[in-house]
């Protein structure tokens, strides 16, 4: 099945699923099976070796119609990514043709209460024992957790960030779901917590003092561009809605669309949805050719993009007026979606900082 396809099948399900508060396991195997899971990864590992500019407008199909399809992609990328740069031969060997097939879900386990913008804060501890290690800690906000499989555990190692594979089904990790946040409702989020869990000496990704830097470096530059490429998909369904709406909708005898206000209105949004995709764009060209600024185009990509569908999503919601507010309206979802995006792999005050920091190394 190839995305269109694929996307034009589920749209008018995904308000259901964000109401449910779960993505159907069946939509997931669809998903698994269509290729869209690790996307970009070898051939010769399961994946379909996309290029960026493949893997973005796949992300920005998924994310034009449910941002909880877009971040099933994502996840598995970020970790399917990591262990594809960082892992060793036996351990992409054992771990990508699966997470290809979305066997197992994964789940990357970074964020704690102390440790948010700061992975560096993080507390989880892996303390050596006998045949490997053992895990204490609690992870928050775990995408996908509900159903995953296997873990990516952002963790200390004797005072060095280290990266391990836990899976899910092992004794004393602990899934409790989280319901009712303000975005990505079917994301299937949940806290994590790992009481004392054994974890075999071969599931360790990269030496002891790699794990933030490096290892979970790559997860996140990899979400970062994909949520990005899924906020320019909203941002464009966001569009089409507004536009849409405003043609059609008729008050006094007028159409939305004879208002000068609301036609200036739809060319900000045109204007802002534009930009987004031209950044991201921009950012795949670079990342395909690995230019040594790609890490910082990605940043401003997902910076740029996650702005934009803030603010077409909340015109979209002003055009629809109350018919925007309702329960079931897409725009609606949007709305609370884009918001989240701002914040999710890199809010916009720390992208702000790395730009700003990239804007004086480029004036000197």
């Amino acid at each position: 099945m190839d995305t269109a396809s694929f996307c034009d099948s589920v749209r008018d399900e995904a308000g259901g699923w964000d109401r449910a508060g779960t993505l159907p396991a069946e939509v997931v195997t669809t998903m698994a099976g269509a290729g869209f899971l690790s996307a970009d990864l070898p051939v010769r590992y399961g994946g379909t070796a996309r290029t960026q500019a493949e893997l973005g407008e796949l992300c920005a199909r998924l994310g034009g119609v449910c941002s909880a399809l877009r971040a099933l992609a994502t996840v598995q990328g970020m970790v399917a990514a990591a262990v594809l740069r960082w892992g060793t031969p036996e351990q992409r060997d054992r771990w990508l043709p699966g997470l290809a097939r979305g066997e197992p879900v994964a789940g990357f386990a970074a964020t704690e209460a102390g440790a948010g913008s700061d992975l560096s804060a993080v507390t989880s501890a892996l303390e050596v024992a006998p045949g490997g290690f053992r895990l204490r800690g609690q992870k928050l906000w775990v995408t996908f957790g509900q159903c995953a499989g296997v873990f990516l555990v952002l963790a200390m190692l004797d005072g060095q960030p280290v990266a391990v594979l836990v899976e899910a089904d092992r004794p004393g990790v602990e899934v409790c779901p989280v319901g009712g946040q303000l975005g990505l409702r079917a994301a299937g989020l949940a806290d994590v917590r790992f009481d004392g869990v054994p974890v075999p000496a071969e599931n360790l990704l990269a030496p002891p003092g790699f794990g933030l830097s490096h290892v979970t470096g790559t997860a996140l530059d990899h979400g970062r561009y994909t949520v990005a490429w899924g906020c320019v998909g909203m941002a464009e369904t966001c569009l089409g809605l507004a536009a849409g709406h405003a043609a059609r909708r008729t008050q006094g005898g007028v159409r939305l669309s004879g208002h000068q206000a609301v036609r200036a209105l739809l060319g900000r949004c045109l204007a802002e949805a534009g930009a987004a995709r031209r950044a991201c764009a921009h950012a795949a060209a670079v990342r395909d050719f690995a230019e040594p600024d790609a890490v910082v185009q990605t940043v401003l990509a997902k910076y740029t993009a996650a702005r934009a569908a803030s603010a077409v999503s909340e015109a979209a919601v002003q055009i629809h007026g109350a018919a925007g507010c309702a329960a079931d309206s897409p725009v609606g979802r949007f709305f609370r979606d884009a918001r989240v995006m701002r914040i999710i792999e890199g809010s916009d005050e720390v992208a702000e900082q790395h730009l700003g920091d990239y804007a004086l190394r480029r004036r000197t």
